[in-house]
């Protein structure tokens, strides 16, 4: 199938796709609309957790919460409760300002990304035309990454200001791992901007009425799916609160209240980046292609973008639940390697390669398109030489790691326990060896009976 060529009439420019109007927008108006996200990620959340603990239950043939409220539904606000009222600690050798500020970044900063995401188009609301986003900015896409960059010194400082050594640790492994996986969400994210021409979310999602991203850019779709289920901390990916290794992670000392900011920062960076997925890759509030043609796009316009951009918002999260009751945990070597050794070069090659193509089509690279305009061919050449590079790595490092494994010393099967001066138990295979028997005392201190008794008698 043609990908490219169909995404032809997707790939507009931004003089195509105006930026959104809010002209006739005043500040009461943007303060309501801010409320109004605020409440829809507070009630997402609270219905989310429930969804996820019945989901695990039912993947689990256990029931999940069904006790307070109907089907369980009023079980999150219980548990909401119950951490308000809980003691609030704090260990003494904490940084006390440190301490305290580090959850009203964490959940702060997961509120502010939700800011650029459009969730409907323009919308007849108290007396004004007006679209459902809150702000918007040619740089958009970028305000997201920034935040996310922020929203990371909540953890780092709740690891460092708890004066404990197991959220140290969670709090570098945090660092790490977002500094890590926002390289390779970042070049997952400049396919899209190359096809829509623009950074702006409210472009981009406009850009989309022929063709969703998903499909041309469908290796920046898989790229992004994988680093922002590493970006949010969620299994297999949280590594920064491994339970099993680190007894909580970087929120170990946190209770009440303070914990809660970041339990509520976690889920409401889940809907974060799948609204940022549902904006960049599945047309963001436009309904689908079938629907949105019955009668004229009557399905595509006002409120009705709610209930699409919801339904695809809700799919993602599914996933992540999804994944969490299905996959263990991964190494944190793996992880690393995963994000610097794959991701990060081959979203590279496919920066570069649809980087060429889009050149070729504008014409920036001479009168006539590379390949003489044919597309399907251009398409199956970029597919075969990243098939090939991803075939080339592998086996390259399969090689080295074959050769390395070779190289390596054997493990004796037989070990001294005291060889170092302590006592060190044997690996799997391994035996003791015994000990070597006491030196005998040299001959000159060596006394008989005989010789004593001579003594005593010339005395």
């Amino acid at each position: 199938m043609n990908l490219l060529a169909l995404a032809g009439p997707a790939l507009a420019t931004s003089t195509d796709n105006p930026a959104a109007n809010f002209s006739d927008t005043p500040w009461w108006l943007s303060l309501i609309k801010a409320l109004f996200l605020f409440v829809f990620l507070l009630v997402n959340t609270l219905i989310v957790i429930w969804f996820e603990r019945r989901v695990i239950g039912r993947m689990q043939e256990r029931p999940g919460p069904n006790r307070t409220g109907p089907f369980g539904l009023l079980q999150t606000l219980a548990d909401g409760v119950k951490l308000a009222l809980k003691e609030d600690i704090m260990p003494r050798k904490a940084d006390k300002l440190m301490f305290v500020l580090a959850p009203i970044i964490a959940g702060a900063m997961a509120f502010v990304s939700f800011a650029i995401i459009p969730l409907s188009g323009n919308v007849w609301m108290f007396g004004h035309y007006t679209p459902l986003q809150l702000t918007d900015a040619p740089v958009a896409v970028l305000l997201v990454l920034a935040v996310a960059g922020v929203g990371v010194y909540g953890i780092v400082l709740a690891g460092w200001s708890s004066g404990s050594t197991y959220p140290l640790l969670g709090g570098l492994r945090s660092s790490a791992q977002v500094i890590s996986y926002e390289i390779a969400m970042g070049l997952a994210l400049v396919a899209v901007f190359l096809y829509a021409g623009s950074m702006s979310t409210s472009q981009i999602v406009l850009a989309q009425k022929s063709l969703w991203y998903c499909i041309p850019a469908f290796f920046s779709f898989g790229v992004y799916i994988i680093t922002m289920v590493g970006e949010t901390n969620r299994l297999p990916f949280d590594l920064a609160e491994g339970e099993g290794e680190l007894t909580g992670g970087f929120h170990t000392e946190y209770s009440s209240l303070k914990f809660a900011m970041f339990f509520l920062g976690e889920y409401v960076n889940m809907f974060t980046v799948s609204a940022l997925a549902t904006t960049l890759f599945l047309g963001g509030w436009q309904a689908p292609p079938g629907i949105a043609a019955i009668d004229g796009g009557l399905f595509n316009h006002g409120w009705w973008g709610v209930l699409w951009f919801v339904i695809k918002l809700w799919l993602f999260m599914f996933f992540f639940v999804w994944l969490r009751g299905s996959l263990p945990r991964v190494r944190y070597d793996q992880f690393m390697r995963l994000g610097w050794k794959i991701l990060i070069p081959s979203t590279l090659v496919w920066v570069v390669a649809v980087a060429f193509l889009r050149a070729s089509n504008e014409g920036f690279l001479g009168h006539r398109q590379v390949f003489g305009g044919r597309m399907h061919l251009a398409t199956l050449i970029v597919i075969v030489i990243i098939v090939l590079l991803v075939l080339a790595a592998a086996w390259i490092y399969d090689y080295k790691a074959s050769a390395a494994e070779k190289a390596a010393p054997e493990t004796p099967t037989e070990i001294d326990p005291f060889a170092g001066g302590y006592p060190v138990p044997p690996l799997p295979g391994q035996t003791l060896r015994e000990p070597a028997p006491a030196l005998a005392a040299p001959a000159a201190y060596q006394t008989s009976e005989t010789d004593s008794e001579q003594e005593e008698s010339r005395g």
